[in-house]
């Protein structure tokens, strides 16, 4: 392939790279991942409400991974407030996971900025054949691939472990509340987003004539083999 085409691509994929590391980093302190109702019990149980008597005590919430909002609803109108995982929520949400979905974002953020730049280095520099080179490319994205694992441990949290009826019965002595319905929200859209840009960047990769790592040695692996059978 011409270096032309091949800087277009690698400046293609660096340009990606880049605004998967902006994006991660501006996603993982918004407080728009999850956006779910949450049904005082307490409430709709002392007054037996049902049907269109429920919306009484239908409350919003909101959050991401630091901080987030609800309205509690327990029939005597809304009343909004705001909480933080830390310190707020320490002894009431699975803090292990919290702190491990935050740490491969970091990752993310992190490895995404290492990938831009090798990227940019690879379309104006002269490589060697190391980890600044084509391995060095695949190493990086696939690394960034981590996202993968951010969508996966957050949903476990949320699902497996209840994340929002955690923080809506934190410290609450008087209410019960359920989950009535949740939906991911455009954070956790975004951060899928960045996860397919960078099984994009693995095709720009290919593009560019770079075969993926350990391909070649197995390609003369096996010519060698033939050749002893020869002689």
């Amino acid at each position: 392939m011409p270096n032309r085409q091949k800087q277009v691509l690698f400046c293609s994929a660096g340009l990606l790279s880049l605004c998967c590391a902006l994006s991660a980093a501006v996603v993982t302190g918004l407080p728009y991942w999850l956006r779910g109702v949450v049904l005082c019990r307490t409430g709709a149980e002392l007054v037996n409400a049902t049907g269109a008597e429920l919306d009484q005590f239908l409350g919003e919430l909101s959050y991401g991974l630091f901080h987030g909002e609800r309205v509690k609803q327990c029939g005597l109108g809304g009343r909004p407030s705001r909480f933080s995982f830390f310190p707020d929520l320490l002894g009431g949400i699975p803090v292990g996971l919290h702190v491990t979905i935050i740490f491969l974002c970091s990752v993310v953020v992190l490895f995404s900025s290492v990938a831009s730049g090798f990227f940019f280095f690879n379309a104006f520099g002269r490589p060697y054949e190391t980890l600044q080179g084509p391995m060095g490319l695949y190493l990086w994205t696939c690394v960034c691939a981590t996202s993968c694992l951010v969508l996966i441990l957050f949903a476990s949290e949320v699902k497996i472990h209840r994340l929002s009826e955690l923080i809506s019965n934190f410290r609450e002595e008087n209410f019960v509340f359920q989950t009535h319905s949740e939906r991911y929200d455009r954070c956790f859209w975004i951060f899928f987003l960045i996860l397919i840009l960078h099984g994009l960047n693995l095709v720009l990769i290919r593009l560019t004539g770079i075969q993926f790592p350990f391909q070649g040695k197995k390609d003369v692996e096996l010519s060698g083999g033939a050749a002893d059978l020869m002689y």
